[in-house]
């Protein structure tokens, strides 16, 4: 059963991650601009939600293994190394920040952050996927590399349990795709459509269950768990799917929200899944049905997710 944070609202909610070490949750509100944690246990009394108000949207984050967050701004990479403090440029990105943005990643079980664009205007397949690698030890300075492109809208990142496979969607193609992934050199091969969904009906709206065409949704962030399956938040679906490292979709999760945007599993036994979702410009009718739009949703479920990747610097 799926129950919805207290004071957790966001416009856009965005980038969750279990901060194991804090037992706290982190997600981000895109359009709202803010980074955001919570306090004390979830569910207790005593549990509050903290905001930190940022200058220009996040895309997304992930936590350092040193201490703070390293966080993706519309035109670059930034490191904070504390809760509320100065933020500091460690790489920029070379697009146009006037309609393109960072949007989805997270940190690889080695310790470099991933990060995906967006395109605002949806006008051309010109965003791409971003690696920063800034490990100690290292024979290379820290490096930014584009690893993949030609998309409209970067989400859906997620790496396989053994590191051998990395996935990638572009939310506006309704496609998730997939990669052979060498870790260590970093390297990726054999690119193939792990799935490819339907595109919208013309017409349909979440208000025409009539329609004879159902709506999946589209991919929008995601997640892996112990057992390999990539789980996918279908934006307008309302819903999660589970797929197999085969592709084969093994469960459909029904939410209480009509764009789910991201999943991550939490909890100390990494057994509870949070959702984060989205309300900015959905309409009044759809909030007033699904008023939990826009809050963190969480439930119980029986197999763990992997912990959280930490930035290493």
């Amino acid at each position: 059963m799926w129950t919805s944070l207290e004071d957790s609202l966001c416009a856009l909610g965005e980038s969750p991650f279990w901060h194991p070490e804090e037992r706290a949750l982190y997600w981000l509100d895109i359009p709202g601009r803010a980074v955001l944690r919570t306090r004390g246990d979830i569910g207790t009394p005593s549990a509050t939600v903290e905001r930190w108000a940022l200058a220009t949207e996040p895309g997304c984050m992930a936590p350092a293994r040193s201490g703070g967050l390293v966080i993706a701004l519309r035109d670059g990479i930034y490191r904070a190394r504390e809760w509320g403090g100065e933020l500091v440029a460690m790489a920029r990105v070379e697009h146009d920040v006037r309609t393109m943005r960072f949007n989805d990643g997270k940190c690889d079980p080695l310790g470099r952050f991933w990060g995906g664009s967006l395109n605002e205007a949806k006008d051309r397949a010109n965003a791409a996927l971003y690696c920063f690698d800034a490990r100690p030890g290292t024979d290379i300075s820290p490096t930014l590399t584009q690893m993949a492109n030609e998309s409209t809208t970067a989400n859906g990142l997620a790496f396989s349990p053994d590191a051998r496979t990395l996935y990638w969607a572009d939310t506006a193609a309704h496609v998730v795709c997939a990669w052979d992934w060498d870790a260590e050199a970093n390297a990726l091969s054999h690119a193939r459509v792990f799935h490819q969904f339907d595109a919208k009906p013309e017409g349909w709206t979440p208000e025409s269950p009539e329609s004879p065409v159902r709506y999946e949704g589209r991919p929008d962030g995601a997640t892996v768990d112990a057992q390999g399956h990539y789980w996918v938040a279908m934006f307008e679906g309302a819903q999660l799917l589970r797929f197999a490292p085969s592709g084969d979709i093994v469960a459909s999760v029904p939410v209480p929200v009509q764009c789910p945007t991201m999943p991550c599993f939490g909890g100390d036994d990494l057994k509870t899944l949070f959702v984060t979702s989205g309300r900015k410009g959905r309409p009044a009718a759809e909030i007033e049905r699904l008023p939990a739009s826009g809050t963190v949703i969480s439930m119980r479920v029986d197999t763990p997710g992997l912990p959280v990747s930490f930035f290493e610097d």
